[in-house]
């Protein structure tokens, strides 16, 4: 799905299925008993300078999208508002049900339910939605979003609507069409589960007359039940009620607090000492993600059981490896014979980072999951395999002997700069060091690391990455992470000679509404790039939140692998 948050566990380089399960000794809906009460101010920590994105347009890692969809953003459909399996399910959010579908899966229907205001009063109307899509095609100004309105909408040429001529808003407005409250979609080929894309951000309903461009990033209109009263990167994000929502119109939401702020910028030893001490505001506050020092302390002290989670976390994480700068087969099966994972999950927290991956899709999205064949000779207890590191490398003088100097000379790895990954990397150099492979760390601002890394001139050699599916299918996770066409595919395999059959199976999968045999194709493809080692699997990823002892309805949303921020409430 989204982008992993870099603010929690290690994993073997940081993003199952959407349908997580709370384990360990907390619940889903954690906090004090009884019914949640409106009022009060909730305080979210985090070692973060800012949000990644609150252009709804922009918006897709996991944390800052359930902060996003459950304060500020409508969409047409929606994940269900409650944790375990109900909330991978959706439902009506700004539509007045799931869509129409048509003309075999190319043409999906969505009738706004009416009532929707932004916070200026305005009501939201079907052109705002589709504005709202357009933007996403303005790839040079609306950067990191989804790309599935570019993959799936059948108009061709289109640069969004800040440069686009007459003729090419016309096809736009053909594809994406408004009659009466009615937005209808015409695909260039059939999707058969459309309706969980419009639970993206990237569906969000933006008025024409008010989008900044690049600036709406930092005070986007809202749609929702909060608005922003201050942001200040660095310092803290403010939001209020928005006095021009009715609840009448948009029932999922509940918008128990007052008001709700976002700490930036914070030590994380001091997050996670602030939590434990659970003193004044902090008795209020929550925080995703605790320090692997500090796990044994919270999980094996029921003085925490009513406000700690461990659980199943939705990402995978794995480590891109740049084949345009790293072509060669045999240096790439160098570093992962190499690397000390154990040594890293061991860092990371050991079994509470989760399990080795031997892919890219979690098991639990049973459909499309099979156990993956591992490389010859990588240890399955996480362990390097020096001897036959070096042996890769000694094979790489004589097949690809610039790459192997490359490698040797040194692998540009950026890398969040945060007190976990400062460990991660340390054992990244130390462990490859002993195969002859040099590892460059750039530490990189830790909200920062998904814009650097995605610049078109970011120059890199290994770049970290976490993933889970938007949807369960895994058509949001092989195309999204090793297709052109996707849009995070940060390993430019469009260099390997191998690129075109995967291209071509892929485009394959996708039209298949067979969903068993579009099943088997998927498991094709995670084998196919386990293969080439285009990314290196890392971790199944679990995480640990903890909350304050007042507050309530703390349950872990399982689509975006967070809370549901929006409905926290304060209950003392």
């Amino acid at each position: 799905m989204k982008k992993k948050s870099i603010f929690g566990a290690i994993g073997l380089s940081i993003a199952a299925s959407v349908l997580v399960a709370s384990c360990g000794s907390s619940n889903s809906g954690g906090g004090p008993a009884g019914a949640p009460k409106k009022g009060g101010t909730v305080h979210i920590l985090t070692l973060g300078e800012q949000i990644a994105h609150l252009d709804p347009q922009r918006n897709y890692t996991g944390t800052d999208m359930a902060f996003a969809v459950s304060t500020m953003h409508r969409t047409l459909t929606s994940y269900k508002y409650a944790g375990g399996d109900e909330g991978s399910e959706i439902t009506a959010d700004l539509a007045t049900d799931t869509g129409t579908v048509t003309n075999e899966g190319k043409t999906w229907a969505f009738t706004l339910a009416g009532g929707g205001t932004f916070e200026d009063g305005s009501p939201i109307t079907c052109a705002d939605v589709a504005y709202g899509v357009s933007r996403t095609f303005a790839t040079d100004i609306i950067t990191d979003g989804p790309s599935y309105a570019m993959s799936y909408i059948d108009v061709a040429d289109y640069p969004g609507p800040y440069k686009a001529t007459a003729d090419q808003q016309a096809a736009f407005d053909k594809a994406v069409n408004c009659v009466d409250q009615t937005v209808t979609f015409n695909l260039k080929v059939p999707v058969a589960d459309f309706n969980y894309t419009t639970t993206l951000t990237a569906f969000s309903p933006v008025p024409k007359a008010l989008d900044t461009g690049e600036n709406y990033d930092m005070k986007p209109v809202s749609s929702g039940p909060y608005k922003i009263e201050s942001y200040e990167i660095g310092k803290s994000l403010v939001l209020v009620r928005n006095d021009k929502w009715d609840q009448a119109s948009d029932p999922l939401r509940h918008a128990y607090a007052d008001s709700i702020v976002y700490e930036f910028g914070l030590d994380a030893s001091v997050i996670d000492e602030r939590m434990i001490k659970d003193a004044g505001d902090d008795q209020f506050a929550v925080s995703e993600g605790i320090q692997p020092e500090n796990l044994q302390t919270i999980f094996e002290d029921d003085a925490f059981k009513n406000r700690r989670v461990d659980y199943l976390d939705p990402f995978v994480t794995y480590t891109n490896v740049n084949v345009k700068s790293v072509p060669c087969l045999d240096v790439r099966k160098a570093v992962y014979l190499a690397l000390d994972r154990d040594a890293l999950r061991k860092a990371g927290g050991g079994p509470y980072t989760g399990d080795y991956a031997d892919g890219f899709i979690k098991p639990a999205l049973a459909a499309d999951y099979a156990k993956s064949k591992m490389l010859e000779g990588l240890n399955e207890d996480g362990t390097p395999n020096v001897e036959a590191a070096k042996a890769a490398m000694e094979a790489a003088k004589t097949s690809c002997p610039e790459v192997a100097q490359h490698a040797a000379d040194g692998l540009v790895y950026p890398y969040p700069d945060t007190p976990v990954w400062a460990k991660a990397i340390a054992i990244w150099i130390e462990s490859q060091a002993k195969a002859g492979i040099t590892i460059k760390g750039e530490a990189v601002e830790a909200s920062k690391y998904w814009p650097t890394v995605m610049a078109p001139d970011a120059v890199y050699d290994l770049a970290r990455g976490g993933w889970a599916p938007d949807w369960l299918n895994a058509s949001t996770v092989i195309p999204e992470l090793f297709a052109t066409s996707g849009g995070f595919n940060l390993t430019h395999n469009d260099a390997d000679p191998d690129y075109a059959e995967f291209q071509t199976a892929v485009d394959a999968a996708k039209v298949n509404l067979d969903r068993a045999a579009q099943g088997k194709q998927w498991q094709e493809l995670n084998q196919f790039v386990v293969d080439r080692l285009w990314a290196l699997p890392g971790t199944f990823v679990k995480a640990q939140s903890i909350w304050g002892s007042k507050v309530g309805n703390a349950y872990q949303w399982g689509p975006y692998g967070s809370f549901n921020f929006g409905e926290l409430s304060i209950n003392s």
